[in-house]
């Protein structure tokens, strides 16, 4: 158990038939920790395995009634957006169980996912050979003007999609996608934007580097009707929450659609473009650390570095003022607020929201931290 001692086997997953008296069977044995099984049928499950300190996670094909080694389908950093396969498609069985939806012959999984990407993302629909282990690509949203989500995969096999379709301007509505010889779209909802207000304010998707050479990005929302020639650089509001990383190549990768509609929320920072405020939403802050460090080794230094780098790109760009910034976080993001307004001079102000502070008192617990305070 002890994961710092060596072991080939971390964890086993076993079975146990009812009436739940006799032996248990061993279905698999795991190189790293359980982490999750999606049931197919009596011949077909998928199990996840994962190892925190690097990140690594697998899925596994494995057959219930035989047992047998697992055959590896995935092996891939849990970091890695770009590179991730997406979640198997699943449909209710007989007995109203959510399991593994297959092809009409049983030989075909689905996946479906974000597809996170340098352009951001555009979500998939793929089909997994089973013999050969090989996907293919059915479907792809388009990503160029609009974010469209699949929110349930109704027939793979037919080509029938129920998406939801928003862009900037776009207020969400659901449609029926399908795919394929016979595509065509037919809207199922006709919502109007209840934010009228907020229509005018203008989206963008930043991109930029830190000093150490990290990319990174964050939203850029500015007030409706707001022109930098005229109007001048804008006081700034900066909404963030550091995500710890073990790798630089990661860590700046988007995992957002610039076509998303602006939908505000009860902690929203949107309203404060009505007030003539740019607003920084989603502001990268990874805190990475390599190899053997841990990411609170460095972790007041990667804050300050991915402060000034997204102040610097405002500035830059002549639409925010850098000597009138505002820093804003929740929970642990507001223990960022209290680390960047105690340990830099880069802002004005700050907004910490429900923060813990004082470690001494959380001391076996602190974010993704493994040591103890102590």
């Amino acid at each position: 158990g002890n994961p710092a001692t060596p072991a080939t086997h971390r964890d086993a997953l076993y079975q146990l038939e009812a009436p739940f008296k006799g032996e248990p069977r061993l279905l698999a044995r795991l190189q790293n920790r359980y982490q999750g099984a999606v049931w197919g049928n009596e011949h077909l499950a998928i199990v996840e395995d994962g190892w925190w300190k690097t990140r690594r996670t697998c899925s596994y094909r494995i057959d219930p009634a035989t047992g047998g080694e697992p055959k590896l389908l995935h092996d891939r950093s849990s970091e890695d957006a770009y590179g991730d396969p997406g979640q198997f498609v699943v449909a209710p069985n007989a007995f109203h169980r959510w399991t593994l939806k297959l092809d009409a012959k049983g030989k075909t999984l689905y996946l479906q996912g974000e597809g996170c990407s340098p352009e951001g993302n555009r979500p998939f629909l793929d089909a997994l050979d089973l013999a050969s282990g090989k996907t293919t690509r059915l479907w792809r949203a388009d990503g160029r003007t609009t974010y469209e989500s699949i929110l349930r995969v109704l027939d793979p096999e037919r080509g029938r999609l129920l998406t939801q379709i928003q862009g900037p301007k776009s207020y969400p509505n659901l449609f029926l996608r399908s795919f394929g010889k016979k595509a065509s779209l037919a809207p199922v909802t006709h919502f109007e934007n209840p934010y009228q207000p907020l229509e005018g304010v203008r989206k963008e998707t930043l991109k930029y580097k830190r000093a150490d050479g990290v990319e990174l990005s964050a939203t850029l929302l500015l007030p409706p009707g707001y022109d930098p020639k005229r109007d001048g650089k804008l006081p700034v509001l900066m909404d963030a929450y550091p995500t710890e990383f073990k790798d630089t190549k990661t860590a700046g990768q988007i995992r957002t659609s610039p076509h998303t509609f602006a939908r505000p929320y009860w902690a929203s920072p949107i309203y404060w473009t009505l007030r003539g405020y740019a607003v920084l939403e989603d502001t990268q802050f990874p805190i990475v650390g390599q190899g053997k460090a841990e990411p609170n080794d460095t972790y007041i230094e990667q804050l300050v570095a991915n402060a000034r780098a997204a102040i610097q790109e405002v500035d830059r760009l002549g639409v925010g003022d850098p000597r009138r910034v505002a820093c804003v976080g929740h929970s642990y993001g507001a223990f960022m607020v209290a680390n960047l307004l105690a340990h830099s001079d880069l802002f004005a102000a700050g907004i910490a929201r429900s923060g813990a502070y004082n470690r001494t008192l959380t001391p076996f617990g602190f974010q993704a931290e493994e040591r103890t305070y102590w």
